[in-house]
């Protein structure tokens, strides 16, 4: 465990920088078991910042799937109605949230796919108002990071578990610009700062069109939506509030026209879904829409995301990041999207984010969709991004612009 007064500077970076509580604002942790110690004082922060109230959400992802086993479909379906209740009140009181990840590799090997995905579905459609409330920025969300041992292990297997623990809490405060001697505060100031130069030099040029190509195989071409917006770094609520949605972030991102990918894409990193890790897969896109597909490992849970609903086949997101980021210069696979996808550029399966396109937080479901924006219950990040990965950007009247040459970008 890091000494004491570094941990303290991490929790005060997600509350202050991250959810940027605000007075008297009520403040919905979600934690594992696992992240005990960080989440005591993501607590302590809070209401040093000056909450009225934190109110922490504990999970267990061992008990997730002991649920899984042990109940039937029907009763996993059922989304208890003080559960709904529960983020109703965290709506009703200008509630934000903060989410603490720390994923157990493979702990729902075996477990039956059916089952997972019916609960899901389940759950989703019971919360679906939560998911638009922090996607239209009704408030502040952030997402940060505590390691537990089966994850630490993962990454690190030639270690053992005390020291894997040691250097996994070291990479992911490095990476979320946490050490002994900074002010982790002033550093992401300066760090948004750089990703906003960059977002304004893409969204001047308000491509048409993006095409990927390395080679792996990967030859995509997507379409923008118009009036699209790059984002990247911190947000802003509709109450005027700013925020950092992810500790730590590399990416500059916008929204994909969902009937505008065309092409074949090679995942370059795992992609870890309800825990369960899909290896070396690639997707065939047609008219925006995935039309075929291969995984070399857990095809079944790839199966299951394509098939979750009818939008979770095409794309909601597509983000540019360096070859050469901080993240990925670490060479750790961490076998977390949080900071895999800030390793690499990556697309997103599933719903577009609304404030990627002009007006879009105050658009309703069918307006977003009219717009060429996907509506989808889930939001699943995969990587692409490679050292040979060029990216050319291709304007209304047909100029391409060299975006990305060798991994790197160029603009």
């Amino acid at each position: 465990m890091p000494k004491l007064e570094l941990l303290e500077k991490y929790a005060k970076l997600i509350v202050e920088v991250g959810a940027n509580v605000q007075k008297n604002q009520m403040v919905v942790v979600e934690a594992p078991t696992d992240t005990k110690e960080l989440t005591r004082l993501i607590v302590k922060a809070g209401y040093n910042a000056g909450a009225k109230g934190v109110l922490v959400l504990w999970s267990d992802p061992y008990v997730s799937r002991y649920d899984y086993e042990g109940k039937s479909i029907e009763n996993l379906e059922l989304v208890p109605e003080w559960e709904i209740n529960r983020m109703k009140y965290l709506i009703e009181n200008n509630g934000c949230l903060i989410s603490v990840s720390s994923p157990v590799p493979e702990v729902n090997k075996g477990v039956d796919p059916i089952k997972m995905q019916r609960a899901g579905i389940a759950k989703m459609k019971s919360l679906k108002f939560v998911q638009e409330y922090m996607m239209e920025n009704h408030t502040q969300w952030t997402m940060a990071a505590a390691p537990n041992k089966a994850w630490a292990k993962k990454v690190f297997p030639n270690i053992d578990e005390e020291e894997a623990v040691e250097t996994l809490w070291e990479a992911i405060l490095n990476s979320s610009h946490v050490t002994e001697n900074n002010d982790p505060i002033k550093e992401w100031e300066d760090h948004n700062r750089r990703l906003l130069s960059r977002n304004k030099k893409l969204n001047d040029f308000q491509f048409d069109s993006l095409h990927f190509k390395n080679g792996l195989g990967t030859d995509l071409r997507i379409k923008l939506v118009e009036n699209h917006i790059w984002a990247g770094g911190g947000e802003t609520t509709t109450k005027g509030v700013y925020f950092n949605p992810n500790i730590p972030t590399e990416e500059n991102f916008t929204m994909p026209d969902k009937f505008g990918a065309e092409g074949k894409v090679f995942a370059t990193k795992p992609l870890d879904y309800q825990g369960n890790q899909i290896e070396n897969f690639w997707l065939e896109f047609k008219e925006g829409k995935v039309v075929n597909y291969y995984a070399e490992k857990k095809l079944e849970t790839l199966k299951n995301i394509l098939e979750f609903d009818e939008g979770s086949v095409r794309l909601g997101e597509v983000a540019l990041i360096s070859y050469n980021s901080p993240i990925n210069k670490t060479g750790i696979l961490f076998f977390n999207t949080l900071f895999d996808e800030n390793a690499s550029c990556h697309l997103a399966l599933g719903r577009a984010i609304p404030w990627n396109i002009k007006g879009g937080t105050a658009m309703t479901p069918d307006e977003l969709t009219a717009a060429g924006g996907n509506l989808s219950m889930l939001h699943i990040d995969l990587m692409f991004g490679s050292k040979d990965m060029q990216v050319e950007g291709i304007q209304k009247e047909g100029k391409k612009v060299v975006i990305f040459k060798d991994g790197d970008f160029v603009i």
